[in-house]
C-alpha cells in the first residue's frame, strides 16, 4: 500500500440491491397483514365466538407477556428476549380477537395499531443502528488516518537517513581521495605535518593511512 495514498481509496464500491432495501421497510406491515389474515381464515373456519379458541389464545399471550417480563427484569436479562417475548403476546392477542370477533372494524383497527407501533419500532431500532455504524465508521476512519500519518512520518524518516547515510558515505569517500593525494604529492612527509600541531593519522585508521 502507497502511504501517500489517501484511505478508502482502493476499498471496492458495494451497490445494494433494491430488495435489499424494500425488505426491511416492508417487514413490519407484511408481518401484521399475515397475522390479520390467517387470523380471519381461522375465523371462517370455527374461531368466530369459540370460548375455548379465545382462551387457548389468552392464555398463550399471558404467558408470553410474562416471559417477556422475566425475560427483562431477571438478573440475566436479555432485551432482545424480551421484545421477542413481547412481540409474541402482542400478536397472539391481535390474532385472538380478529378471529374471534364479528366482521372487520375491529380487526382492521387492532392492524392499524399494530403496524404503526411496529414501524415506530423499526425506526427506533433503525435509528440506533445508524448511530453506531455512523460512530463506528468514524472511529475507523480516524484509525486509518492516524496510521497513515504514522506511515508517513516512518517513511520520511526512513528517507532522510537513508540520505544522510550516503551522504556521510560520500563525504568519507572524498576525504579518502583527498588524502591519499595528498599522500602521493613529492615531499610530502607526515612528520612535518605532525609536528606543526595537526593530530598524526593512525595506521589503523578507516582511511587505511
Amino acid at each position: 500500500m502507497n502511504p501517500y495514498t489517501p484511505a478508502g481509496v482502493n476499498e471496492p464500491i458495494v451497490h445494494r440491491h433494491w430488495l435489499a432495501d424494500a425488505a426491511p421497510k416492508a417487514a413490519p406491515a407484511v408481518a401484521t397483514s399475515t397475522v390479520l389474515i390467517l387470523a380471519r381464515i381461522w375465523n371462517a373456519h370455527g374461531a368466530q365466538h369459540s370460548i375455548g379458541d379465545a382462551t387457548v389464545m389468552s392464555v398463550l399471550a399471558v404467558g408470553a407477556a410474562f416471559a417477556g417480563r422475566a425475560l427483562a427484569t431477571g438478573e440475566n436479562g436479555d432485551s432482545t428476549a424480551a421484545s421477542i417475548g413481547f412481540t409474541a403476546a402482542g400478536t397472539l392477542a391481535t390474532a385472538g380477537v380478529a378471529a374471534y370477533s364479528d366482521g372487520l372494524p375491529l380487526p382492521l383497527l387492532l392492524w392499524s395499531v399494530a403496524t404503526v407501533l411496529s414501524y415506530v419500532l423499526v425506526f427506533r431500532q433503525a435509528r440506533a443502528e445508524r448511530r453506531e455504524r455512523i460512530a463506528y465508521e468514524r472511529a475507523t476512519q480516524a484509525r486509518r488516518e492516524t496510521q497513515h500519518h504514522v506511515e508517513t512520518v516512518e517513511v520520511i524518516r526512513a528517507r532522510a537517513q537513508v540520505e544522510t547515510a550516503r551522504e556521510g558515505a560520500a563525504y568519507a569517500n572524498a576525504l579518502t581521495a583527498a588524502m591519499t593525494a595528498r599522500a602521493a604529492l613529492p615531499g610530502y612527509d607526515p612528520a612535518v605535518v605532525t609536528a606543526a600541531g595537526r593530530p598524526e593519522i593512525a595506521s589503523g585508521s578507516p582511511t587505511g593511512l
